[in-house]
């Protein structure tokens, strides 16, 4: 199973130069998990720089994947994971949703470099 970070749905979609890093990951949807966060980081982004057409089948892609709703068991995992890993809220969520599930993150994040269970490529 594998899990995308917020900034490797937003480098997929720009087509940036680490695209095809998270390509696998995004194609295969069948293993793909999506944290509900993510949907709420990348529409806003897309909106923000693309309007809410964009926004919104940049969602429809992400929900081919199994959207992870934030429960209150998986907002206590991540808050250990925030103190344990010295992550952000929002990181932690993320990461707490792939261990969660035993799925690999893949990310361009440098809050995740060198954390077990990470796929991290440099921007």
């Amino acid at each position: 199973m594998n899990v995308v970070d917020s900034c490797g749905w937003l480098e997929y979609f720009a087509d940036g130069d680490n695209a095809a890093f998270f390509a696998p990951a995004i194609e295969r949807t069948s293993e793909l998990l999506v944290p509900s966060l993510c949907l709420y980081e990348v529409f806003k982004r897309v909106h923000q720089q693309r309007g809410e057409d964009a926004a919104l089948k940049a969602a429809i892609l992400m929900m081919q994947g199994s959207v992870v709703d934030l429960d209150a068991e998986l907002a206590l995992a991540a808050a250990k994971v925030s103190l344990s890993d010295k992550l952000p809220m929002a990181d932690s969520t993320i990461l707490a949703t792939a261990r969660a599930f035993e799925a690999t993150l893949w990310t361009q994040d440098a809050d995740f470099e060198g954390i077990e269970g990470v796929r991290y490529i440099a921007r």
